[in-house]
């Protein structure tokens, strides 16, 4: 597939620029006194609107939008309305029940020219965007299509001949003056969207794309150029975005001064930045604006650029931030689009699909924020369903399945705001997981099963650490791991164990994960290397609805609080092995669920088999940082006397929780020091000798036996008492006599020896014979 960018023609000229701000608004070049008459271009930007078509709170919705966007035009017919991406996708139940159809049929009437394509603007991959949402629509053919506005990527092509996935460019002619618009998505796609719906398209560098098609838009006559680049901030701080170091960043620093201003999204935040642009071509250094709307149509940006029609040359550009909601009058035809969409989605999903007893919560920062670097309720929900709808032989028979975070687009929590039970809907269900994967089944060694979880601390393709560093999977039941996040990159994973049994590193277990996993999305790639994988067919949303239907049919699904993977983290001195009676130390991480009413343990329990060694108090607070640390506690416990010796294992459990974790450790008998305390000296023939054994250990007191050898030959034995016992040994000839004392060990301690000297005399006496 290819597609033709438009011609136009070029005029070239050279002018300085100025910087003033004020009230919010940014000016760059003012005007200069000419008679050449100057056209005013203003060009409109959202960003990640989601299908947020309905007004909800600060969303204005899609009908005000629309209202903001021809009221803007009206007054100033030099007008492009223009996008970063994520249009459609993730949206909320009204448009996504109907495939996104009321969003695409919104942004028509409000008459938006362009956009980027986003990462969700391929979640049904490739082929659906191309001939689906940006294909006519038609009744018979196409009812869910449509878009009329342009998608444009400049950093697509096609693997197979390197044509343009989608267009790369798009021009808007006033006349005099050309606005050319260069797309590009964030260099992410491939961990973001299921590798196997672009399986096809090559993902290419953002700024180097953009700089050639910059370029090329220049040639072709564009006066203007304007960035639409699904990639963004970190943070709203201006100042901080050129040394981020991140992929912004390089967009920031490296996009050509061709390109006159960047329209950015991705990361859902409101900004209005201007950055210097360097010589470039030896044209004058200017201020380009940098911007982006935020999130579901909650602002518009606004961008006037005043053009010298004579030249073709920008000598001015306005720009500013405009919130909708409450500032512009809803437009009738969206309003009526929205309003039918609504009351269909109504139809659709007002079905009950049973009770909840408690609400099924993704992890939270303490800001109150998603926190997808956290285990959940929710997630671990999904898994289970996902485990449980292809647990049959002709599905697989999973016995483990995994779930990622960033598919869980919504909490759980019921109809209304009453005590649970609640019920729980069609339209509440899709909420939550509006993305239509199907479930995909396979095989995983245990050694897979590990770089599985090793990936959860991400890496891109080339290596790089990604925008979230950090992804905690959802766990079906009875899969538990521990990790130790102090540990060498891939090394972290400290066990696993399926239903109590240890994983095998060379077993083979049955794994299920939705398609998007299945092709290596969020960067877990391992899962693309499973062996003998095949869609089941099972759609998620429908897994979980049967799912409903099963175990809610004699009483609300109950909510399992407990984790899947804990932390433990054992000190840099800790010994190999510990000895009965030792004492043992770790520190405890991810031992609570952090949102707000979820279910968590005061303290936690250690226990020696049937033996409990003590407990340790949790302390559970929301973290600041996408990762999984929330419920700490500090463990140490003394080892009984009588423990067993080689491999063993601490349990720890959560009695509110039922968390329950095993802690492998290696306990070795303690080396025994063998001291006697006897006469240096005795008479020939008739002296005796009395030893005062004492055996002590590092751990608990020996017990065991004690026997006197000399030449081979056992002269006493006693059971130790408290650890010491008296041998006595004699009469012997006149000479030295040298004593072995062995110590026979016990359960908890290595035996031992000792020697002593006795010399034997005719008085008994030193020296004398």
């Amino acid at each position: 597939m290819s597609f033709v960018r438009p011609l136009a023609r070029r005029r070239t000229a050279g002018v300085a620029c100025v910087t003033l701000a004020f009230a919010g608004i940014t000016t760059a070049g003012a005007v200069s006194a000419s008679a050449d008459p100057i056209v005013d271009v203003q060009i409109l930007a959202t960003n990640d609107f989601h299908g947020r078509i309905q007004a909800n709170g600060t969303e204005a919705g899609a009908a005000v939008l629309a209202g903001a966007v021809q009221q803007l035009r009206a007054e100033n017919p030099n007008t492009v309305f223009a996008a970063a991406g994520d249009l459609i996708g993730a949206s909320t139940f009204e448009s996504f029940i109907q495939h996104d159809k009321p969003t695409i049929d919104a942004l028509n009437a409000a008459g938006l020219d362009v956009s980027a394509v986003g990462n969700h603007e391929l979640d049904q991959g490739y082929d659906d965007l191309v001939n689906r949402v940006m294909a006519p629509y038609d009744a018979e053919t196409n009812p869910y299509g449509g878009a009329q506005w342009q998608y444009v990527a400049a950093n697509l092509k096609m693997k197979a001949t390197g044509d343009d996935a989608v267009p790369a460019t798009w021009i808007k002619d006033f006349g005099d003056v050309q606005v050319g618009f260069v797309g590009a998505v964030t260099e992410e796609l491939e961990a973001l969207v299921s590798p196997a719906g672009i399986a096809d398209v090559d993902v290419r560098g953002v700024v180097g794309s953009v700089n050639a098609e910059a370029d090329a838009l220049k040639a072709e006559g564009a006066d203007l150029v304007v960035m639409l680049v699904h990639e963004g901030a970190k943070s709203t701080d201006c100042a901080a975005m050129p040394t981020a170091g991140d992929a912004f960043a390089k967009i920031v620093n490296d996009v050509s001064p061709d390109v006159d201003a960047i329209v950015s999204g991705h990361t859902h935040l409101a900004y209005d930045c201007r950055f210097p642009v360097d010589e470039w071509a030896g044209e004058a250094v200017t201020e380009r604006p940098v911007v982006s709307a935020g999130q579901y149509g909650y602002n518009l940006n606004q961008l006037t650029y005043s053009v010298d029609a004579a030249t073709g040359e920008p000598v001015g550009v306005e720009t500013g931030i405009l919130p909708l909601a409450g500032q512009y009058p809803a437009d009738p035809a969206v309003t009526s689009i929205v309003s039918d969409a609504v009351k269909q989605a109504d139809v659709l999903g007002a079905e009950p699909l049973g009770q909840i007893g408690g609400a099924f919560n993704r992890a939270r920062l303490s800001s109150g924020g998603e926190n997808r670097g956290g285990e959940s309720t929710l997630g671990n929900l999904v898994a289970e369903v996902q485990r449980w709808a292809t647990q049959a032989p002709e599905s697989g028979s999973a016995q483990i399945a995994f779930m990622n975070p960033g598919g869980l687009r919504d909490d759980m929590v019921g109809s209304g705001t009453g005590a649970f039970p609640r019920t729980l809907t069609y339209k509440q269900a899709a909420a939550v997981q509006p993305f239509a994967n199907t479930l995909v089944n396979m095989d995983l060694t245990g050694a897979q099963l590990k770089t599985v979880l090793e990936q959860q601390w991400q890496r891109d393709k080339d290596g790089n650490v990604p925008t979230r560093p950090f992804l905690r999977l959802g766990v079906s039941e009875g899969f538990a791991s521990t990790f130790d996040a102090n540990r060498p990159e891939g090394d972290r994973i400290t066990g696993m164990w399926l239903d109590g049994e240890p994983i095998d590193p060379a077993a083979s277990y049955s794994v299920t994960v939705n398609s998007f996993l299945a092709s290596g999305g969020d960067n877990f790639r391992a899962f693309a290397d499973g062996a003998n994988a095949r869609d089941t067919g099972k759609a998620d949303l429908a897994a979980f609805v049967d799912y409903m239907a099963t175990h809610t049919a004699d009483g609300p699904l109950a909510v399992d609080p407990s984790q899947r993977a804990v932390g433990v983290s054992f000190p840099a001195d800790a010994p190999e092995a510990y000895t009965p009676g030792a004492t043992v130390a770790f520190d405890v991480s991810s031992w609570s669920m952090s949102a707000p009413g979820d279910v968590t343990d005061p303290e936690l329990t250690v226990s020696l088999g049937d033996q409990v060694l003590g407990t340790a108090a949790v302390t559970t607070v929301a973290g600041t940082t996408p990762d999984d640390t929330i419920g700490t506690a500090a463990v140490s416990v003394e080892l009984p006397a009588d423990a067993p010796t080689g491999a063993t294992s601490l349990t720890l459990t959560g009695a509110a929780t039922g968390t329950e974790v095993t802690v492998p450790i290696e306990v070795a008998k303690s080396v025994a020091t063998v001291t006697v305390d006897g006469p240096d000296v005795i008479k020939h023939k008739k002296g005796r000798a009395e030893l005062d054994v004492t055996v002590t250990s590092d751990g608990a007191t020996p017990t065991g036996t004690v026997e006197a050898v000399v030449g081979g030959r056992v002269l006493d034995a006693a059971d130790l008492a408290d650890g010491s016992a008296t041998l006595v040994v004699g009469p012997f000839a006149k000479g030295t006599v040298e004593v072995e004392v062995r110590y026979s060990g016990d359960a908890a301690t290595e035996a031992a020896s000792a020697t002593t000297t006795i010399q034997v005399t005719a008085s008994g006496k030193p020296g004398r014979g």
